[in-house]
């Protein structure tokens, strides 16, 4: 193709160029970018199914994230030698394409738009998802899909007090933040961080710094799409038709549903209804109104006007339901706007397990449970990321009968991912690094009742296990969920929302920390963006719901356990001299074959010299660690030992100074004929013999590496040694044939 049918866009973003190309490679999707930033090349297309999809009554929308191994010159792991499912960081990458983009389109499109994102090749200081996120706001953006957009992505990260915009691998090493924010020229989209404990007005200034830049980006994109148009590789957008509603009919189903659901909510928060018996009041509700509002049809008219007619209702149901949060500030289980429900919490529940924590918040309940393992048990990762190993695993699990529901059983879906990735991200910052505390370790939330932020009530619960567990985390982590409602230019913020405040408001709003700062936050909205003074409203109370949240937590354990449970593997570890690996595996593995089957303990061994021994029982941990001393013991000169004479020659005595272990083959030195004593040695079975036991001094090592050993500096010497040895020294003759030797 000619180059005039190409267009390619250049910006400059965060110190790198970022180019936008279409017109050259996959002409029949829908809409296709190839997004470059620096050597990171990622193609993204968005397309659009030419029907409607019958009988849905949502918005179907799929974000695919497709790694490719070649990307970064790998070839997968395992025995198929190709990309299979989906790796967790590619989950999460989908999820945060997919979370800025879905509030805007319109709720009342049924064709199936479908975004990929296929990573090319990765430049690891130019990070692939935003590459993507840039590429599916621009190739949606191309196409002719009725998307609101464009959007805008960037990574802020915080190096010595100054915001980075998308940190290179230095930076993010030194950065005390990982701040995601997207959004679009008017108002922030998307927020997801994890970070050191930062306090919420400088993440609250990273949002806003962060959200500048977006902007710049946005306008970028719509430059693009302006020139694209020009040149007729942009498409006109579709409109989306809406079914037309009987106005008559919509005012008599709102003034009979705005009269009863007001009624029934007002109940609902003076009786505080636990959730299952508020959800069945509610559809009696809605059953009534359903039957006086078609009484009159006849059965052909009803098969017409009732799916309009129940979308109705619960449009009121809605509407009533925000009014009195934003007119009357009544939420519908009765709690004021800033109260967390009660809490319950407890540790220590399963008797075999390394820690366990059971945190209840209203109706959301979880059991998390924290299990210590070797260094060896890591995590390793089989994906593009630079990092080849996880040390700390938090995995979630939301069964269906939390919500009072059967479902098919399957797999960790997107959900369960994105809520196990959001909870490890929160605790990470406060673990134990590997040398204070070396195990790996595993934390699993399961939701056993879900009606609001189960993924809050996991970091809530997880900091417990861990704690119980024994593990020296630096400070506790509690988390909550904050709402929102925004009717105009008013709006509420929610402490603590529960299920049916996240389904009918606009914002949920996740923040997790310290006493001293955020750990991890993560915000998905519903409306096209929210402002700072928002963000600030919802930080200052997530404080303070956190902090209430926290004292709970606190009361029933203020620190980790002194002691690790019993039935984890105590874990020694101890640092060699890497050129001494070889002397503890031994050839073909043999020596630490034998050590293992021994003591029973497991032993790991790093590259650079550490060794983690691991055991349930602490004593046979001890002596795995023992004989390793033995094995590695470096003898210095100058060392008074004691040791055995394991053979005796015409020129001196070999003394092993450490002992062999296992039937191996000790440290030996030779104590040459002439330093077996203090006066002449005719022959060496005259002072030793095989299998005595003499204390001896290390002289030092020959030239051949070999140890050289004395008896006779180890002994004092006889009396008057020093006087004659100092008279000999003044004259000039040499000693008499069969005379003393002196040395």
């Amino acid at each position: 193709m000619s180059e005039q049918n190409v267009l390619r866009k250049e910006i400059s973003l965060g110190g790198r160029t970022l180019t936008l190309e279409t017109g050259r490679v996959a002409k029949q999707a829908g809409g296709a970018v190839l997004v470059r930033y620096g050597d990171t090349v990622v193609l993204v297309t968005a397309t659009m199914s030419k029907n409607p999809r019958e009988g849905i009554d949502f918005f179907p929308l799929t974000v695919d994230y497709e790694e490719r191994h070649y990307a970064v010159g790998k070839i997968p792991g395992g025995f198929i030698k190709r990309e299979g499912r989906p790796s967790e960081k590619a989950t999460l990458s989908a999820r945060l394409i997919d979370r800025p983009i879905r509030p805007l389109f319109n709720k009342k499109l049924r064709n199936e738009v479908q975004v990929i994102a296929t990573v090319l090749s990765v430049d690891q200081s130019c990070a692939p998802e935003i590459t993507a996120m840039i590429g599916a706001s621009a190739a949606l953006h191309i196409s002719n899909i009725p998307f609101q957009g464009p959007i805008g992505g960037v990574i802020v990260g915080r190096v010595d007090g100054e915001f980075v915009i998308n940190p290179t691998i230095e930076q993010h090493e030194k950065s005390e933040m990982h701040l995601v924010v997207a959004g679009t020229k008017d108002a922030v989209m998307m927020v997801e961080a994890g970070a050191n404990e930062v306090p919420e007005d400088i993440m609250l200034d990273g949002i806003m710094f962060g959200h500048e830049v977006a902007k710049e980006i946005v306008q970028f994109i719509e430059q693009f799409r302006a020139e694209a148009l020009a040149m007729g590789l942009a498409k006109e957008k579709i409109e989306v038709v809406e079914p037309e509603i009987d106005p008559a009919l919509e005012e008599k189903v709102s003034e009979l549903a705005d009269e009863r659901y007001t009624e029934a909510i007002r109940r609902c928060a003076r009786e505080r209804m636990p959730k299952k018996e508020r959800e069945a009041f509610l559809e009696e509700v809605a059953e009534g109104l359903v039957a006086d509002l078609t009484q009159d049809y006849s059965e052909e008219e009803l098969a017409e006007k009732l799916p309009v007619i129940k979308e109705l209702i619960h449009a009121q149901e809605k509407k009533v339901m925000r009014r009195m949060i934003i007119e009357e500030k009544v939420r519908i289980d009765g709690r004021a706007i800033n109260e967390v429900r009660p809490i319950s919490v407890e540790v220590g529940i399963l008797p075999r397990t390394h820690g366990t924590g059971l945190f209840t918040r209203g109706q959301t309940q979880i059991l998390s449970v924290a299990t210590l393992g070797r260094i060896s048990e890591e995590q390793i990762l089989d994906g593009l990321e630079a990092e080849d190993t996880k040390r700390y695993m938090h995995h979630y699990n939301f069964p269906p009968y939390s919500t009072g529901e059967t479902k098919m059983m399957r797999s960790p879906g997107r959900r369960e991912i994105g809520h196990g990735a959001l909870a490890e991200r929160a605790l990470v910052p406060v673990l134990p690094a590997e040398e204070e505390f070396p195990y790996t370790i595993r934390v699993v939330s399961e939701a056993l009742e879900s009606n609001g932020s189960t993924s809050m009530g996991s970091v809530c619960g997880s900091t417990l296990a861990l704690m119980d567990a024994g593990v020296k985390i630096k400070a506790p982590v509690s988390g909550v969920a904050m709402g929102l409602i925004k009717e105009d230019d008013n709006f509420i913020v929610l402490t603590d929302i529960q299920g049916i405040e996240d389904a009918l408001g606009d914002m949920d709003f996740k923040v997790a920390g310290t006493a001293r700062g955020v750990t991890a936050l993560q915000m998905d909205i519903k409306i096209p963006g929210i402002t700072k003074e928002v963000f600030r409203q919802a930080l200052a109370q997530a404080h303070e719901g956190r902090m209430h949240i926290l004292n709970k937590m606190l009361e029933v354990i203020s620190e980790p356990r002194k002691e690790i449970s019993p039935y984890a593997p105590a874990i020694i570890s101890m640092q060699i001299d890497p050129d001494k690996i070889r002397d503890v595996i031994g050839p073909g593995g043999k020596i630490i074959k034998r050590i293992v089957d021994e003591t029973g303990a497991d032993i790991d061994i790093e590259d650079d010299g550490r060794i983690f021994i691991s055991a349930v029982n602490r004593e046979a941990g001890k002596k795995a660690m023992e004989y390793i001393e033995k094995l590695t013991r470096d003898v210095e000169p100058g060392e008074i030992l004691s040791g055995r004479v394991v053979k005796v020659t015409d020129f001196g005595a070999f003394v092993e100074v450490v002992p062999g272990i296992m039937g191996m083959q000790g440290k030996e030195g030779l104590v040459h004929i002439s330093q077996l004593a203090y006066n002449r040695v005719e022959k060496v079975e005259d002072v030793v013999k095989e299998g005595d036991v003499i204390t001896v001094k290390v002289l030092g090592y020959d030239d051949m590496g070999r140890l050289k050993l004395s008896k006779k500096d180890a002994m004092e010497p006889p009396e008057g040694y020093e006087e004659e040895k100092r008279r000999f020294k003044k004259g000039s003759r040499k000693p008499r044939t069969g005379g003393r030797r002196f040395q």
